[in-house]
């Protein structure tokens, strides 16, 4: 029963010409930005973005801070449920990959895998399970085995052999903080990561991450004003490269500049007790034009696209897999 379920990767590159798939989730991050009539000079400044980002945390024999560049490309995640009667190519997952290219030697590294995360499962528990199991309710409480199921799938996957053939090491996801808690910063200073923050409570998003079979610790890396959230399944410290812990913090902290300004593009710096707030308004915008509000109805679309055509016509067998599946 484990072994049911089988997965197809499909790339396709994040560059300025980058078109979205049709079976894309629209409200993926990267398909947001790739929109309307600016979506040229969107792709092209993120990327740049993300280029000096790279170069100012890799500043070492960098001395014109233009030595390496950022390879994107965008991993798509289908899944065969494994039944005649089921749909085949279901779309599951998006994450990206990066490659760093070091223009002086010409060398070409694997950078990290994961980084953005994007799930059609994701949207549906909080998009449309949450906020139906809330209705009416007057104290906010999440259903019972919230997440497990997607858990499930994400590990499954991770631990398949269409994962292991094309990744070498597990994957770390890096999201904004959460706007519901308060970090600490600790005395604990990575030359890379930065400086460690710790929370006495972990948020929603860090329980959902958690049935993934994922760990959190949070870092304010150099020269950043906040603090991002790292998920990770093994040792985040020792088992990455410099350079792949480079290239997730300059890819998410582009992103989060341009979809989290109030947070990660305000004109302070986060202080020792910290918490992140969308109301802040003292920050910068970027030259990047992201439309939040509409992402945000998006979600709850997809949500209930999902519902449709994955959830309530394969609630049997998914239920089924999941009672049987062992972590």
């Amino acid at each position: 029963m484990n072994n049911q379920f089988a997965f197809t990767l499909k790339s396709l590159r994040f560059d300025e010409h980058y078109q979205p798939c049709e079976k894309t989730r629209i409200t993926t991050n990267f398909a947001n930005l790739a929109r309307g009539s600016n979506r040229r000079e969107n792709l092209r400044n993120t990327l740049q973005m993300i280029d000096n980002r790279f170069n100012a945390l890799a500043h070492w024999d960098n001395p014109t801070a233009d030595r390496y560049g950022v390879e994107l490309d965008i991993i798509s995640v289908e899944m065969d449920l494994g039944a005649p009667d089921s749909a085949r190519g279901l779309p599951l997952i998006e994450i990206l990959k990066a490659t760093v290219v070091d223009r002086v030697t010409g060398e070409r590294t694997q950078g990290m895998v994961g980084n953005n995360f994007s799930s059609y499962v994701r949207d549906y528990d909080f998009s449309v399970l949450l906020l139906q199991h809330n209705k009416g309710a007057s104290e906010f409480a999440v259903p019972e085995n919230f997440g497990e199921l997607h858990g499930k799938l994400f590990q499954h996957f991770v631990n398949s052999s269409a994962y292991r053939e094309n990744f070498a090491k597990p994957p770390v996801i890096c999201l904004s903080v959460s706007t519901s808690r308060t970090y600490q910063r600790t005395d604990n200073h990575h030359p890379v990561l930065g400086i460690e923050y710790r929370q006495d409570e972990y948020s929603l998003t860090d329980e959902y991450f958690k049935q993934m079979g994922l760990k959190v610790r949070y870092f304010m890396p150099p020269n950043s004003v906040a603090p991002l959230a790292f998920y990770f399944s093994g040792d985040l410290l020792a088992d990455y490269t410099t350079l792949e812990l480079v290239s997730t913090i300059s890819t998410m902290d582009t992103f989060q500049k341009i979809y989290r300004p109030e947070i990660y593009n305000a004109n302070s710096v986060a202080g020792k007790s910290y918490r992140p707030s969308l109301q802040y308004e003292d920050y910068s915008l970027t030259r990047i034009v992201y439309d939040r509000e509409e992402r945000s109805r998006l979600a709850q679309e997809q949500g209930q696209f999902v519902a449709e055509h994955f959830i309530k016509p394969h609630r049997a067998v998914l239920e089924q897999w999941a009672a049987n599946y062992a972590v």
